[in-house]
């Protein structure tokens, strides 16, 4: 687990504790979306069900995740 540093809303500066495989396919997810890796964050913390920013961001990744087998599979 490592910890990162993340700007949230453009304007808060916030760190989040990942392992290395969530971080970098949060980062593939934002090159595909094409949006900077801070945008993406961004947008879970505003939606976020859970009170910590990490474990929602792995929720996103899972959730991204079991998006694509579904669509592979239909």
């Amino acid at each position: 687990m490592k910890k990162f540093s993340v700007i949230i809303a453009k304007r808060h500066a916030t760190s989040i504790s990942l392992e290395e495989e969530f971080y970098q396919a949060l980062t593939d997810i934002a090159k595909e979306e094409n949006i900077p890796l801070n945008e993406l964050i961004t947008e879970v913390d505003s939606t976020r069900q859970t009170a910590n920013l990490s474990s929602a961001l792995r929720l996103y990744v899972l959730k991204k995740l079991q998006q694509k087998i579904k669509a592979k599979s239909e």
